[in-house]
């Protein structure tokens, strides 16, 4: 276990509550003009799920969890979990779906991911933050729609649904930021 104060907490850390352990979702520092300053933490308690926010001092104390952080390569799906190798020695890592969350959407095969392990389990997970996928269905261009900021819904090639600029058509790929699932940019080939 190590000390942090509150204001050094980041997105992926492991904190150890209470015995329990919660991985980090947002950390938000607020230095109101009077007052104290705080920081507003949303946690996931990796043994449920379940959700909590959190307010502290700045400089309030909490225990950050050992945690082993290890690139693993994305292999395949099992059932309920997702199947990962670790590029050192070969091992293989059975992630659950809980704990990849959303980003289940955006696995790839032999995509690069960072994998966090707690006394060898597997308890979060860091995609990369940008991928590229097709677009499979979106509307055609209309002549004379040349406004850039209006942008068009589109479905990708893993199912989730985005918006694009009116130039971007099927078949074209683009780069999609894994956070929130929005387009970036048009993919160079």
């Amino acid at each position: 276990m190590v000390s942090v104060i509150a204001s050094n907490v980041r997105k992926g850390n492991i904190i150890d509550k209470d015995g329990k352990l919660y991985v980090v979702l947002t950390a938000e520092n607020f230095h109101p003009g009077k007052g104290t300053p705080t920081t507003q933490i949303e946690m996931r308690r990796i043994s449920d799920g379940v959700k909590v926010n959190d307010r502290y001092k700045t400089t309030d104390s909490l225990e950050k969890a050992f945690v082993d952080m290890r690139t693993h390569n994305y292999l395949y799906q099992d059932g309920d979990n997702y199947v990962f190798m670790d590029p050192e020695n070969f091992e293989q890592v059975h992630v659950s779906a809980d704990i990849l969350g959303d980003g289940v959407k955006y696995l790839q095969e032999n995509m690069e991911v960072t994998l966090s392990l707690h006394n060898g389990i597997p308890i979060a997970i860091e995609l990369p933050n940008r991928i590229v996928l097709e677009i499979t269905e979106t509307e055609p261009v209309v002549k004379g729609q040349t406004a850039s900021s209006s942008f068009k819904p589109a479905m990708l090639s893993n199912g989730v649904k985005t918006a694009v600029p009116p130039h971007i058509n099927v078949g074209t790929k683009v780069v999609i930021n894994t956070e929130d699932g929005s387009y970036v940019e048009r993919a160079k080939d």
